[in-house]
């Protein structure tokens, strides 16, 4: 089976070239895939529709990472490069409402876009994966949108929205080396609530400024905000055990 980093998609919209391997490189990847499905369901949907003929054989939606979008059978490498999309969309076309069956047809896109990002997601460390997820969770889904729950423009980011502390002011947010102590676990107590620590990303290879704003010496899981303002779930334990924290 041909190495993912090293695998180069030919199908329409798929620029040759190795897959997205960082968190921002897979994130940006299903933003693209996202606004090629969306703009097939929304802004092209007659387009759409009117190519779901359910006299043809199974067809699905394909979003790529160019931005643009597709009616067609699956591929035909098995196994497939990358998850197929939901088969046989239009066969339920004419069996329902064109409103629900849109709304289907989304439900099923966006299941496919999870799929897409979970399978480039596997080289990345279990913090990185937290991290991808939570940018894809602070989005609305493409069914949030075309079914009026929320409009594309108007979905709060909720990391966007926060602030910095004023605590981290006149402090560096990263660097590729720690310039605090690397944390022990003798330093688990309740005084570690408030401290400034660094933060170390394996998928970057570098170390962030945060503030523990929580710990909960039981359960070994603190309550960490960066300096962009973004909140995070911490396991101490894993934390201290690979050395991935430096107390300032």
């Amino acid at each position: 089976m041909e190495d993912p980093q090293h695998a180069t998609p030919t199908a329409e919209g798929e620029a040759a070239g190795p897959f997205p391997r960082s968190v921002d490189e897979i994130f940006e990847d299903f933003q693209n895939r996202k606004a090629g499905l969306l703009k097939a369901l929304t802004e092209d949907v007659d387009d759409f529709y009117s190519q779901c003929d359910p006299s043809k054989e199974n067809l699905c939606l394909h979003g790529y990472k160019d931005g643009s979008w597709s009616v067609g059978p699956p591929g035909n490498e098995v196994p497939p490069e990358l998850p197929e999309p939901c088969l046989g969309i239009n066969f339920a076309r004419d069996g329902m409402s064109r409103r629900d069956w849109i709304a289907l047809v989304a439900v099923h896109s966006d299941s496919w876009l999870m799929s897409v990002a979970s399978f480039y997601s596997v080289r990345l460390d279990s913090t990185g994966r937290a991290r991808l997820f939570k940018q894809i969770n602070a989005l609305p889904t493409i069914f949030e949108t075309v079914t009026g729950r929320v409009a594309s423009g108007e979905y709060e980011d909720p990391v966007a929205t926060r602030k910095r502390p004023s605590s981290m002011m006149g402090r560096p947010t990263e660097s590729s080396h720690p310039s605090g102590r690397i944390i022990r676990p003798d330093d688990m107590g309740p005084q570690l609530k408030g401290r400034q620590a660094e933060l170390f990303w394996p998928d970057d290879a570098m170390w962030y400024l945060v503030e523990i704003q929580t710990i909960n010496l039981k359960t070994k899981q603190a309550k960490i905000v960066y300096a962009t303002g973004e909140v995070e779930d911490l396991d101490m334990e894993e934390i201290v055990r690979d050395q991935h924290m430096a107390l300032l």
